[in-house]
């Protein structure tokens, strides 16, 4: 924001875009008032001469998965319809106390499993490119925000590439740090052990300020990571030739559009003329990563969203004449959308008696063996670069019929999530339908700092 800027002006800039592209869906909820009212106390806080902190009056929107006190906050479901959020997730807390204004809630899919923002219960969120083709999933709502110029940055949730995903349908960037970087304390679980608060932004710098304030131990969350957080905005600026790996496999995989793959291509020539050492490797998990993700992800999931059973909070079935078993089972049934019943159906299946070790069991071991493995790439090379995804954004209703190909167009994303890595979605490229799509970089865990400085460096050029 410049000088000659108010607060109230941008938030009031910002309430009008949101009312003029309300069409796209991209909020659930809008704290105008509130919004307006923290704008005026930044400006009276200017005015009197008060040191500015870190986000004096940047505009941020959350997805509808992250606890803000005394907000609505229902993960896109029927089934936590009209819950009110009663403490503030800690990346939440941690903007505010910087200064941030939060300008309302955004639209995802439901208890954020999916991947074209097509399974909210408050209806699909559109790409602001092209509004037949879908924006991704399941932060749709978050990315479509920052592309639409509808907040400054945007929090989302990224368990398998929602962050990463619809940042390249949306022609932005998109950033998912390491497992624990960032503490998961009020964040509505799908998969914990893979779920991660991710950002949204149109360049670097704004990113790494964000993930900067945001990270860092807590005491409310025992998986967060003890690491020391580094001044990521103060050095993006620095950058160094690094030693760069690709997966073969993965560029000439079959999934991957023609177009989007030969771009690839170019783009890892480019590096390398630019001083970079860019080395293609053999990667033999390709094909195992999708299934072990699922095995595990939906297992999780089975297990997490047991507590939402009508009883405590939420939507209930209003009939006093069922015995308990029909409450739980009508409660869930009548407040659960397909998606996520079938998830919560597969991860029961992969945890029962009989298919236990022969699924979630075996998943766990490809898990481990994916780990092992890419420490050993971190041995040889700083970066690993692959595509974000297989095809650039589809038409609605494309994939909708097809789980099975949804899940399969994970393929290049949920590989971070599996070992925990961090990983960004630049957006480089523009296909010939005219919709943009990015390379994904990843470094290894807690390696932020060298993840952000090259892609700062590669969105200058």
């Amino acid at each position: 924001m410049n000088n000659s800027t108010t607060c109230l002006q941008a938030v009031e800039f910002y309430l009008q875009q949101i009312e003029a592209k309300k069409h796209l869906n991209a909020y659930v909820d809008v704290y105008a008032e509130e919004a307006l009212q923290k704008a005026r106390e930044l400006d009276e806080k200017r005015k009197s001469g008060e040191p500015l902190k870190k986000l004096h009056g940047v505009v941020i929107g959350i997805k509808d998965v992250i606890c803000y006190k005394g907000h609505q906050v229902t993960a896109a479901s029927h089934i936590l319809g009209g819950f009110t959020a009663t403490y503030n997730a800690t990346a939440v807390e941690r903007l505010l106390a910087e200064d941030a204004i939060i300008i309302g809630s955004l639209n995802c899919d439901e208890f954020a499993m999916g991947s074209s923002n097509e399974n909210s219960f408050y209806g699909k969120t559109l790409n602001a490119i092209d509004e037949s083709r879908v924006p991704g999933g399941s932060s749709g709502g978050s990315a479509v925000a920052v592309q639409a110029d509808l907040c400054m940055v945007s929090l989302g949730s990224d368990t398998g590439g929602s962050v990463r995903q619809p940042a390249d349908f949306c022609g932005i960037i998109g950033l998912k740090p390491t497992y624990g970087r960032i503490s998961r304390y009020g964040l509505i679980a799908y998969a914990s052990s893979f779920d991660q608060i991710g950002i949204f932004g149109k360049n670097v710098p704004d990113i790494a300020l964000t993930l900067e304030i945001m990270a860092g131990a807590d005491d409310f969350d025992s998986t967060v990571a003890q690491e020391e957080v580094e001044s990521y905005s103060s050095m993006v600026q620095d950058a160094k030739p690094l030693r760069i790996a690709y997966f073969k496999d993965a560029i000439d995989h079959p999934s991957l559009d023609v177009e989007m793959a030969g771009a690839m291509k170019n783009y890892l020539d480019r590096l390398s003329e630019k001083g970079h050492q860019v080395t293609g490797i053999d990667f033999d998990f390709l094909e195992y990563i999708v299934p072990t993700y699922y095995v595990l992800t939906t297992a999780e999931a089975s297990s997490n969203l047991s507590r939402f059973d009508g009883v405590r909070y939420g939507y209930r079935v209003n009939d006093e004449n069922i015995d308990l078993t029909s409450f739980y089972s009508q409660s869930r049934s009548q407040g659960f959308g397909k998606e996520v019943k079938r998830r919560i159906m597969l991860g029961t299946f992969v945890l029962s008696a009989g298919y236990f070790d022969a699924y979630f069991t075996q998943a766990q071991k490809v898990r481990k063996q994916l780990y092992d493995q890419t420490q050993l790439i971190f041995r040889d090379f700083d970066v690993i670069i692959l595509p974000t995804v297989p095809s650039p954004a589809f038409k609605f209703g494309e994939k909708s019929g097809d789980p099975t190909a949804m899940y399969l167009a994970d393929i290049y994303t949920v590989y971070a999530n599996l070992v925990g890595i961090p990983a960004i979605s630049l957006p480089v490229f523009t296909h010939s339908n005219g919709m943009p799509f990015g390379v994904q970089v990843m470094t290894n865990q807690f390696c932020e700092l060298s993840l952000l400085q090259f892609s700062h460096q590669m969105m200058q050029q």
